[in-house]
Protein backbone atom coordinates (compact mmCIF):
# COMPACT_ATOMS: atom_id res chain seq x y z
CA UNK A 1 0.00 0.00 0.00
CA UNK A 2 1.76 3.52 -0.88
CA UNK A 3 1.06 5.01 2.10
CA UNK A 4 4.98 6.33 3.22
CA UNK A 5 6.09 9.86 2.36
CA UNK A 6 9.52 10.50 1.53
CA UNK A 7 10.87 14.02 2.22
CA UNK A 8 14.41 15.75 1.16
CA UNK A 9 15.54 18.41 3.14
CA UNK A 10 18.20 20.32 0.74
CA UNK A 11 20.12 22.44 3.79
CA UNK A 12 23.43 23.88 3.40
CA UNK A 13 25.64 21.07 4.33
CA UNK A 14 24.08 18.16 2.76
CA UNK A 15 21.01 16.16 1.70
CA UNK A 16 19.11 14.62 4.34
CA UNK A 17 16.61 12.06 3.01
CA UNK A 18 13.61 10.88 5.70
CA UNK A 19 10.75 7.93 5.70
CA UNK A 20 7.72 9.16 7.42
CA UNK A 21 4.44 7.11 7.65
CA UNK A 22 0.96 8.77 6.65
CA UNK A 23 0.73 9.09 10.87
CA UNK A 24 3.80 10.95 11.37
CA UNK A 25 6.23 8.22 12.70
CA UNK A 26 9.96 8.45 10.92
CA UNK A 27 10.96 5.15 10.03
CA UNK A 28 14.68 6.12 8.92
CA UNK A 29 16.54 8.91 7.43
CA UNK A 30 20.34 9.16 5.48
CA UNK A 31 22.12 11.75 5.04
CA UNK A 32 24.98 12.96 2.46
CA UNK A 33 26.80 16.09 2.20
CA UNK A 34 28.10 18.49 -0.39
CA UNK A 35 30.79 21.44 -0.09
CA UNK A 36 30.43 25.11 -0.19
CA UNK A 37 32.77 27.50 -1.50
CA UNK A 38 33.86 30.80 0.43
CA UNK A 39 36.24 31.80 -2.52
CA UNK A 40 36.02 35.28 -0.99
CA UNK A 41 34.92 37.33 1.52
CA UNK A 42 30.84 37.35 1.65
CA UNK A 43 31.09 34.79 -1.00
CA UNK A 44 28.71 31.20 -0.85
CA UNK A 45 28.32 28.97 -3.69
CA UNK A 46 27.38 25.41 -3.99
CA UNK A 47 27.70 23.37 -7.00
CA UNK A 48 23.74 22.17 -7.93
CA UNK A 49 25.30 18.51 -9.63
CA UNK A 50 26.48 17.85 -6.00
CA UNK A 51 22.51 18.61 -4.97
CA UNK A 52 21.53 16.18 -7.38
CA UNK A 53 24.34 13.31 -6.58
CA UNK A 54 22.90 13.70 -2.51
CA UNK A 55 19.74 13.12 -3.23
CA UNK A 56 20.50 10.45 -5.16
CA UNK A 57 22.81 8.72 -2.95
CA UNK A 58 20.57 9.44 0.34
CA UNK A 59 17.57 8.10 -1.76
CA UNK A 60 19.01 4.72 -2.33
CA UNK A 61 20.50 4.37 0.74
CA UNK A 62 16.99 5.30 2.42
CA UNK A 63 15.27 2.56 0.72
CA UNK A 64 17.71 0.00 1.60
CA UNK A 65 17.89 0.86 5.41
CA UNK A 66 13.96 1.44 5.29
CA UNK A 67 13.80 -2.16 3.83
CA UNK A 68 10.89 -0.94 1.94
CA UNK A 69 10.05 -1.04 -1.68
CA UNK A 70 10.12 2.41 -4.07
CA UNK A 71 6.23 1.18 -4.49
CA UNK A 72 5.50 1.85 -0.96
CA UNK A 73 6.11 5.63 -1.62
CA UNK A 74 3.10 7.29 -1.74
CA UNK A 75 4.76 10.61 -3.07
CA UNK A 76 8.48 12.57 -2.42
CA UNK A 77 8.11 16.36 -1.16
CA UNK A 78 11.13 18.88 -0.34
CA UNK A 79 12.86 21.30 1.76
CA UNK A 80 15.34 23.77 1.22
CA UNK A 81 17.72 25.92 1.86
CA UNK A 82 15.91 29.37 0.30
CA UNK A 83 17.43 32.61 -1.65
CA UNK A 84 19.23 31.62 -3.80
CA UNK A 85 19.74 32.30 -7.35
CA UNK A 86 20.43 29.38 -9.64
CA UNK A 87 19.83 30.29 -13.34
CA UNK A 88 19.56 27.06 -16.00
CA UNK A 89 18.99 26.87 -19.53
CA UNK A 90 15.47 25.87 -21.70
CA UNK A 91 17.19 22.16 -21.15
CA UNK A 92 17.58 22.66 -17.17
CA UNK A 93 21.36 22.91 -17.21
CA UNK A 94 23.00 24.84 -14.92
CA UNK A 95 24.27 28.33 -16.31
CA UNK A 96 26.62 29.09 -13.19
CA UNK A 97 27.53 27.53 -9.75
CA UNK A 98 24.36 28.49 -7.50
CA UNK A 99 24.60 31.51 -4.86
CA UNK A 100 23.45 30.52 -1.88
CA UNK A 101 21.64 32.49 0.86
CA UNK A 102 24.67 33.16 2.93
CA UNK A 103 26.30 34.84 -0.15
CA UNK A 104 26.47 38.77 0.23
CA UNK A 105 28.21 40.00 -2.21
CA UNK A 106 25.44 41.87 -4.02
CA UNK A 107 25.51 45.09 -2.22
CA UNK A 108 25.98 47.64 -4.95
CA UNK A 109 22.80 45.75 -6.88
CA UNK A 110 20.93 45.74 -3.60
CA UNK A 111 21.10 49.34 -3.20
CA UNK A 112 19.83 49.65 -7.18
CA UNK A 113 16.93 47.86 -6.22
CA UNK A 114 15.94 50.41 -3.79
CA UNK A 115 16.63 53.19 -5.56
CA UNK A 116 14.78 52.04 -8.61
CA UNK A 117 11.63 50.30 -6.76
CA UNK A 118 11.92 52.45 -3.14
CA UNK A 119 13.05 51.18 0.13
CA UNK A 120 9.34 51.33 1.52
CA UNK A 121 7.66 50.05 -1.72
CA UNK A 122 9.74 46.71 -1.66
CA UNK A 123 9.35 46.13 2.02
CA UNK A 124 5.36 46.74 1.17
CA UNK A 125 5.20 44.05 -1.44
CA UNK A 126 7.61 41.37 -0.71
CA UNK A 127 7.20 41.46 3.21
CA UNK A 128 11.14 41.96 2.87
CA UNK A 129 13.72 44.95 3.02
CA UNK A 130 16.03 44.81 -0.26
CA UNK A 131 18.89 43.12 0.78
CA UNK A 132 21.95 40.95 -1.03
CA UNK A 133 20.58 37.73 1.18
CA UNK A 134 18.06 37.75 -1.45
CA UNK A 135 17.87 36.48 -4.71
CA UNK A 136 16.78 39.68 -6.59
CA UNK A 137 20.18 41.35 -5.87
CA UNK A 138 22.54 38.01 -6.65
CA UNK A 139 20.55 38.03 -10.23
CA UNK A 140 21.32 41.56 -10.74
CA UNK A 141 25.16 40.51 -9.68
CA UNK A 142 25.32 37.86 -12.00
CA UNK A 143 23.56 39.71 -14.82
CA UNK A 144 25.93 43.01 -14.73
CA UNK A 145 29.05 40.57 -14.67
CA UNK A 146 27.81 37.69 -16.81
CA UNK A 147 26.46 39.17 -19.21
CA UNK A 148 25.72 36.40 -22.00
CA UNK A 149 23.59 34.66 -18.78
CA UNK A 150 20.81 37.27 -20.46
CA UNK A 151 20.52 35.29 -23.38
CA UNK A 152 20.98 32.12 -22.03
CA UNK A 153 18.63 32.09 -19.03
CA UNK A 154 15.24 30.43 -19.28
CA UNK A 155 14.40 30.35 -15.27
CA UNK A 156 15.59 31.07 -12.02
CA UNK A 157 15.46 28.01 -9.57
CA UNK A 158 15.58 27.69 -6.09
CA UNK A 159 17.52 24.64 -4.75
CA UNK A 160 14.70 22.47 -4.15
CA UNK A 161 13.17 23.58 -6.94
CA UNK A 162 16.46 22.05 -9.43
CA UNK A 163 16.11 18.93 -7.85
CA UNK A 164 12.32 18.91 -8.43
CA UNK A 165 12.88 19.47 -12.02
CA UNK A 166 15.37 16.50 -12.02
CA UNK A 167 13.20 14.52 -10.39
CA UNK A 168 10.17 15.48 -12.82
CA UNK A 169 11.03 17.64 -16.19
CA UNK A 170 8.48 20.47 -14.44
CA UNK A 171 10.42 23.80 -13.44
CA UNK A 172 8.11 25.42 -10.24
CA UNK A 173 8.54 26.81 -7.26
CA UNK A 174 5.95 27.76 -4.20
CA UNK A 175 5.48 30.46 -2.42
CA UNK A 176 7.14 30.50 0.19
CA UNK A 177 10.62 29.89 -1.83
CA UNK A 178 9.24 32.84 -3.80
CA UNK A 179 8.53 35.18 -0.80
CA UNK A 180 12.24 35.19 -0.33
CA UNK A 181 13.33 36.42 -3.55
CA UNK A 182 12.38 40.31 -3.08
CA UNK A 183 10.34 39.53 -6.31
CA UNK A 184 7.40 38.74 -5.42
CA UNK A 185 3.89 40.05 -4.17
CA UNK A 186 3.15 38.60 -1.05
CA UNK A 187 -0.40 38.76 -0.01
CA UNK A 188 -1.48 38.81 -3.74
CA UNK A 189 0.59 35.54 -3.73
CA UNK A 190 2.22 36.46 -7.48
CA UNK A 191 5.67 37.64 -8.81
CA UNK A 192 5.55 41.80 -8.82
CA UNK A 193 5.37 43.09 -12.26
CA UNK A 194 5.98 46.21 -11.16
CA UNK A 195 9.48 45.16 -9.84
CA UNK A 196 10.17 43.17 -12.45
CA UNK A 197 9.21 45.94 -14.92
CA UNK A 198 12.05 48.24 -13.09
CA UNK A 199 14.30 46.02 -12.50
CA UNK A 200 14.50 45.68 -16.39
CA UNK A 201 13.98 41.52 -16.03
CA UNK A 202 11.67 39.45 -18.08
CA UNK A 203 9.27 37.81 -16.39
CA UNK A 204 9.30 34.49 -18.28
CA UNK A 205 12.72 33.96 -16.43
CA UNK A 206 10.58 33.09 -13.47
CA UNK A 207 9.03 29.69 -12.56
CA UNK A 208 5.30 29.10 -12.04
CA UNK A 209 4.81 29.53 -8.33
CA UNK A 210 2.53 27.24 -7.00
CA UNK A 211 0.96 26.41 -3.19
CA UNK A 212 3.69 23.95 -1.74
CA UNK A 213 1.49 20.92 -1.79
CA UNK A 214 0.89 21.07 -5.99
CA UNK A 215 1.78 17.62 -7.86
CA UNK A 216 4.06 18.94 -10.20
CA UNK A 217 5.07 15.81 -11.98
CA UNK A 218 6.09 12.17 -11.34
CA UNK A 219 9.33 10.60 -11.23
CA UNK A 220 10.49 10.48 -15.16
CA UNK A 221 11.64 7.44 -15.87
CA UNK A 222 15.99 8.56 -16.15
CA UNK A 223 15.02 9.43 -12.53
CA UNK A 224 13.64 6.58 -11.51
CA UNK A 225 17.09 4.81 -12.49
CA UNK A 226 19.40 7.43 -10.94
CA UNK A 227 17.52 7.49 -7.37
CA UNK A 228 15.50 4.05 -6.80
CA UNK A 229 12.57 5.50 -6.79
CA UNK A 230 9.66 3.95 -8.92
CA UNK A 231 8.24 5.36 -12.31
CA UNK A 232 5.36 7.95 -12.00
CA UNK A 233 5.84 8.66 -7.73
CA UNK A 234 4.08 11.72 -7.30
CA UNK A 235 6.34 14.92 -6.35
CA UNK A 236 4.87 18.09 -4.50
CA UNK A 237 6.96 21.41 -4.82
CA UNK A 238 7.35 21.56 -1.19
CA UNK A 239 8.50 24.72 0.53
CA UNK A 240 11.92 26.46 1.99
CA UNK A 241 13.67 25.07 4.67
CA UNK A 242 11.93 27.83 7.09
CA UNK A 243 8.38 27.20 5.94
CA UNK A 244 9.21 23.54 6.02
CA UNK A 245 10.13 24.05 9.80
CA UNK A 246 7.08 25.94 10.71
CA UNK A 247 4.99 23.51 9.75
CA UNK A 248 7.24 20.61 11.43
CA UNK A 249 7.67 22.31 14.77
CA UNK A 250 3.51 22.22 14.42
CA UNK A 251 3.37 26.07 14.24
CA UNK A 252 0.04 26.00 12.42
CA UNK A 253 -2.00 28.63 13.80
CA UNK A 254 -1.56 32.37 14.48
CA UNK A 255 0.13 32.79 17.59
CA UNK A 256 2.17 29.82 17.83
CA UNK A 257 5.69 30.51 17.86
CA UNK A 258 9.14 28.41 17.80
CA UNK A 259 12.78 29.67 17.19
CA UNK A 260 14.94 27.21 14.80
CA UNK A 261 18.95 26.43 15.08
CA UNK A 262 21.02 25.20 12.17
CA UNK A 263 23.86 26.77 10.20
CA UNK A 264 21.36 30.28 10.34
CA UNK A 265 18.57 30.70 13.37
CA UNK A 266 15.40 31.80 13.47
CA UNK A 267 12.35 32.85 15.22
CA UNK A 268 8.96 32.75 13.47
CA UNK A 269 5.43 33.62 14.50
CA UNK A 270 2.19 32.72 12.50
CA UNK A 271 -0.31 35.47 11.34
CA UNK A 272 -3.31 36.02 8.98
CA UNK A 273 -1.57 38.43 7.79
CA UNK A 274 1.91 40.21 6.84
CA UNK A 275 3.62 42.18 9.70
CA UNK A 276 5.14 44.90 8.65
CA UNK A 277 7.92 46.48 11.54
CA UNK A 278 8.37 49.86 11.35
CA UNK A 279 12.53 49.58 11.88
CA UNK A 280 12.22 46.51 8.97
CA UNK A 281 14.26 44.27 11.34
CA UNK A 282 11.77 41.18 10.93
CA UNK A 283 10.04 39.96 7.40
CA UNK A 284 7.81 37.75 6.12
CA UNK A 285 7.46 34.43 4.66
CA UNK A 286 4.54 32.79 2.87
CA UNK A 287 3.34 29.70 5.01
CA UNK A 288 2.88 26.83 3.70
CA UNK A 289 -0.91 26.63 4.37
CA UNK A 290 -1.68 29.65 1.89
CA UNK A 291 -4.14 31.14 4.62
CA UNK A 292 -1.63 32.10 6.80
CA UNK A 293 2.36 33.63 6.33
CA UNK A 294 4.66 33.32 9.19
CA UNK A 295 6.96 36.38 10.42
CA UNK A 296 10.53 35.90 11.24
CA UNK A 297 13.98 37.32 12.21
CA UNK A 298 16.79 35.55 10.99
CA UNK A 299 20.34 35.68 12.04
CA UNK A 300 22.83 34.70 9.63
CA UNK A 301 25.46 32.39 11.56
CA UNK A 302 24.21 30.44 14.47
CA UNK A 303 25.03 27.07 14.19
CA UNK A 304 27.41 27.46 11.93
CA UNK A 305 29.09 30.12 15.02
CA UNK A 306 29.45 26.77 16.73
CA UNK A 307 30.86 24.77 13.42
CA UNK A 308 33.09 27.57 12.88
CA UNK A 309 34.74 27.14 16.45
CA UNK A 310 34.82 23.07 16.41
CA UNK A 311 36.27 23.37 12.84
CA UNK A 312 38.84 25.71 14.21
CA UNK A 313 39.62 23.83 17.41
CA UNK A 314 40.06 20.12 15.82
CA UNK A 315 41.75 21.38 12.46
CA UNK A 316 41.38 19.45 9.30
CA UNK A 317 40.87 15.90 10.63
CA UNK A 318 39.18 14.47 13.61
CA UNK A 319 36.26 13.82 14.93
CA UNK A 320 33.66 16.46 15.54
CA UNK A 321 33.97 18.30 19.40
CA UNK A 322 30.53 18.87 19.75
CA UNK A 323 29.81 17.18 22.96
CA UNK A 324 33.85 17.99 24.62
CA UNK A 325 32.76 21.76 23.78
CA UNK A 326 29.51 21.80 25.63
CA UNK A 327 31.03 20.18 28.73
CA UNK A 328 33.32 22.54 28.47
CA UNK A 329 30.67 25.65 27.78
CA UNK A 330 28.21 23.81 30.84
CA UNK A 331 32.01 24.10 33.40
CA UNK A 332 31.75 27.86 33.00
CA UNK A 333 29.27 30.23 35.08
CA UNK A 334 26.51 32.11 33.03
CA UNK A 335 28.33 35.49 31.41
CA UNK A 336 32.02 33.24 30.33
CA UNK A 337 33.42 35.34 32.82
CA UNK A 338 32.68 38.81 31.46
CA UNK A 339 33.64 37.46 27.18
CA UNK A 340 31.12 38.46 24.78
CA UNK A 341 31.12 37.09 20.76
CA UNK A 342 29.23 39.25 18.16
CA UNK A 343 28.02 35.81 15.84
CA UNK A 344 28.43 38.07 12.44
CA UNK A 345 31.18 35.47 10.77
CA UNK A 346 29.17 36.07 7.47
CA UNK A 347 27.23 39.69 7.97
CA UNK A 348 24.18 39.49 9.38
CA UNK A 349 20.40 39.98 8.79
CA UNK A 350 18.16 40.64 11.81
CA UNK A 351 18.03 42.63 13.45
CA UNK A 352 21.10 44.76 12.07
CA UNK A 353 20.74 44.23 7.95
CA UNK A 354 24.46 44.61 7.64
CA UNK A 355 26.72 42.55 5.13
CA UNK A 356 29.97 44.65 6.44
CA UNK A 357 29.23 42.84 10.36
CA UNK A 358 31.87 40.79 11.29
CA UNK A 359 32.13 38.32 14.44
CA UNK A 360 34.73 39.18 17.32
CA UNK A 361 35.18 38.44 20.76
CA UNK A 362 35.07 41.46 23.36
CA UNK A 363 36.81 41.35 27.06
CA UNK A 364 39.35 38.48 25.58
CA UNK A 365 42.17 38.23 28.36
CA UNK A 366 44.84 35.64 29.53
CA UNK A 367 42.51 34.24 31.94
CA UNK A 368 39.94 33.05 29.22
CA UNK A 369 40.40 29.18 27.91
CA UNK A 370 38.48 27.09 25.51
CA UNK A 371 35.34 26.61 27.98
CA UNK A 372 35.14 30.53 28.09
CA UNK A 373 35.03 30.43 24.32
CA UNK A 374 32.77 27.84 23.65
CA UNK A 375 30.55 29.23 26.28
CA UNK A 376 30.65 32.62 25.12
CA UNK A 377 29.94 31.47 21.45
CA UNK A 378 26.69 29.80 22.02
CA UNK A 379 25.59 32.85 24.14
CA UNK A 380 26.28 35.42 21.52
CA UNK A 381 24.01 33.22 19.41
CA UNK A 382 21.04 33.70 22.09
CA UNK A 383 21.34 37.41 22.98
CA UNK A 384 21.71 38.84 19.54
CA UNK A 385 17.97 36.20 19.27
CA UNK A 386 17.18 38.04 22.00
CA UNK A 387 17.34 41.37 20.11
CA UNK A 388 15.00 39.53 16.82
CA UNK A 389 12.44 38.25 19.93
CA UNK A 390 12.10 42.15 21.22
CA UNK A 391 11.58 43.46 17.84
CA UNK A 392 8.97 40.80 17.66
CA UNK A 393 6.98 42.01 20.95
CA UNK A 394 7.72 45.65 19.98
CA UNK A 395 5.29 45.15 17.46
CA UNK A 396 2.66 43.57 19.86
CA UNK A 397 3.54 39.85 19.90
CA UNK A 398 2.88 37.94 22.56
CA UNK A 399 5.03 35.10 22.82
CA UNK A 400 4.60 33.18 26.18
CA UNK A 401 5.97 29.94 25.38
CA UNK A 402 9.06 29.09 22.28
CA UNK A 403 9.38 25.71 20.51
CA UNK A 404 12.77 25.20 19.98
CA UNK A 405 13.86 23.10 17.11
CA UNK A 406 16.90 22.38 14.21
CA UNK A 407 20.41 20.75 14.97
CA UNK A 408 21.72 22.95 17.51
CA UNK A 409 18.41 21.74 19.94
CA UNK A 410 20.07 18.28 20.56
CA UNK A 411 22.24 20.63 22.74
CA UNK A 412 20.54 20.71 26.42
CA UNK A 413 23.20 23.28 27.29
CA UNK A 414 22.32 25.41 24.64
CA UNK A 415 18.78 25.19 25.28
CA UNK A 416 18.99 26.31 29.08
CA UNK A 417 21.64 29.24 27.58
CA UNK A 418 18.44 30.64 25.38
CA UNK A 419 15.37 29.83 28.22
CA UNK A 420 17.84 32.13 30.26
CA UNK A 421 18.82 34.57 27.60
CA UNK A 422 15.39 34.91 25.93
CA UNK A 423 13.48 34.81 30.03
CA UNK A 424 10.83 32.92 28.15
CA UNK A 425 10.19 28.90 28.71
CA UNK A 426 10.84 26.75 25.77
CA UNK A 427 8.63 23.72 23.97
CA UNK A 428 10.70 20.34 22.97
CA UNK A 429 8.50 19.10 19.75
CA UNK A 430 9.01 15.70 19.15
CA UNK A 431 11.64 14.71 16.64
CA UNK A 432 12.66 18.34 16.39
CA UNK A 433 15.77 17.70 14.55
CA UNK A 434 13.73 16.43 11.61
CA UNK A 435 11.49 19.27 11.68
CA UNK A 436 12.25 20.45 8.43
CA UNK A 437 11.74 17.05 6.62
CA UNK A 438 8.49 16.72 8.82
CA UNK A 439 7.06 19.83 7.02
CA UNK A 440 8.24 18.46 3.57
CA UNK A 441 6.51 15.51 4.11
CA UNK A 442 3.44 17.33 5.26
CA UNK A 443 3.16 19.01 2.55
CA UNK A 444 3.23 16.02 0.23
CA UNK A 445 0.56 14.12 2.31
CA UNK A 446 -1.50 17.11 1.57
CA UNK A 447 -0.69 16.93 -2.21
CA UNK A 448 -1.64 13.57 -2.20
CA UNK A 449 -4.62 13.37 -0.27
CA UNK A 450 -3.24 10.98 2.80
CA UNK A 451 -4.00 14.28 4.98
CA UNK A 452 -6.37 16.31 4.84
CA UNK A 453 -4.59 20.01 5.66
CA UNK A 454 -1.85 21.23 7.22
CA UNK A 455 -3.67 20.73 10.35
CA UNK A 456 -1.81 17.36 10.27
CA UNK A 457 0.77 18.46 12.06
CA UNK A 458 -0.97 19.10 15.33
CA UNK A 459 -1.24 15.65 15.68
CA UNK A 460 2.16 14.45 14.39
CA UNK A 461 4.38 17.08 16.28
CA UNK A 462 3.57 16.31 19.91
CA UNK A 463 4.87 18.50 21.87
CA UNK A 464 6.74 18.57 25.73
CA UNK A 465 7.86 20.74 28.13
CA UNK A 466 11.18 21.93 28.16
CA UNK A 467 13.49 24.40 30.06
CA UNK A 468 12.93 27.15 32.21
CA UNK A 469 14.11 30.38 32.69
CA UNK A 470 16.40 30.02 35.71
CA UNK A 471 16.07 33.56 37.49
CA UNK A 472 19.83 33.86 38.86
CA UNK A 473 20.90 33.34 35.44
CA UNK A 474 17.95 35.51 33.54
CA UNK A 475 19.13 38.28 36.06
CA UNK A 476 22.87 37.85 34.90
CA UNK A 477 21.91 38.32 30.94
CA UNK A 478 19.80 41.37 31.78
CA UNK A 479 23.16 42.83 32.85
CA UNK A 480 25.29 41.28 29.74
CA UNK A 481 22.96 42.03 27.09
CA UNK A 482 23.06 45.99 27.32
CA UNK A 483 26.98 45.25 26.94
CA UNK A 484 26.05 42.77 23.69
CA UNK A 485 24.32 46.23 21.91
CA UNK A 486 26.98 48.47 22.40
CA UNK A 487 29.49 46.23 21.89
CA UNK A 488 27.54 46.22 18.25
CA UNK A 489 27.37 49.69 18.17
CA UNK A 490 30.70 50.96 19.31
CA UNK A 491 32.34 48.62 16.42
CA UNK A 492 30.29 49.26 13.55
CA UNK A 493 31.80 52.17 11.89
CA UNK A 494 35.29 49.71 12.24
CA UNK A 495 32.76 47.11 10.55
CA UNK A 496 32.68 49.47 7.54
CA UNK A 497 36.56 50.36 7.56
CA UNK A 498 37.19 46.55 7.31
CA UNK A 499 34.67 46.03 4.68
CA UNK A 500 36.60 48.80 2.37
CA UNK A 501 40.24 47.16 3.44
CA UNK A 502 39.40 43.66 2.42
CA UNK A 503 37.38 44.47 -1.14
CA UNK A 504 39.37 47.49 -1.84
CA UNK A 505 43.21 46.72 -0.47
CA UNK A 506 42.36 49.65 1.22
CA UNK A 507 44.41 51.43 4.31
CA UNK A 508 42.16 51.50 6.83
Amino acid sequence: MKELLLAHDLGTTGDKASLFTSGGTLLASAFHPYGTRYERPGWAEQDPADWWEAVRVSTHRLLLEAGRAPADVAAVGFSGQMMACLPVDVAGHPLTAAIIWADQRARREAEWLRERVGTEEVYRITGHRASPSYTAAKLLWQRAHYPELKEATHRILQPKDYVAYRLTGVMATDYSDASGTNLFDLKERRWSEPIMERLELPMEILPPALPSSTIIGGVTREAAEATGLAIDTPVAIGGGDGACATVGAGVVRPSDAYNYIGSSSWISIVSAEPLYDPEQRTFTFAHLDPRYFFPTGTMQCAGGSYDWLDRLLRGAEGEPLYRELDALAASVPAGAKGLLFLPYLIGERSPHWNPNARACFVGLTMAHGRAEIARAVLEGVALNLRTILGAFRQQGARIDGLRVIGGGARSDLWRQILADVLDVPLLRPRLAAEATALGAAIAAGVGVGLLPDYGAATDWVAVGPGEMPQPEAVAGYDKLYPLFVAAYKALSPLFERLADYTEGGKKA
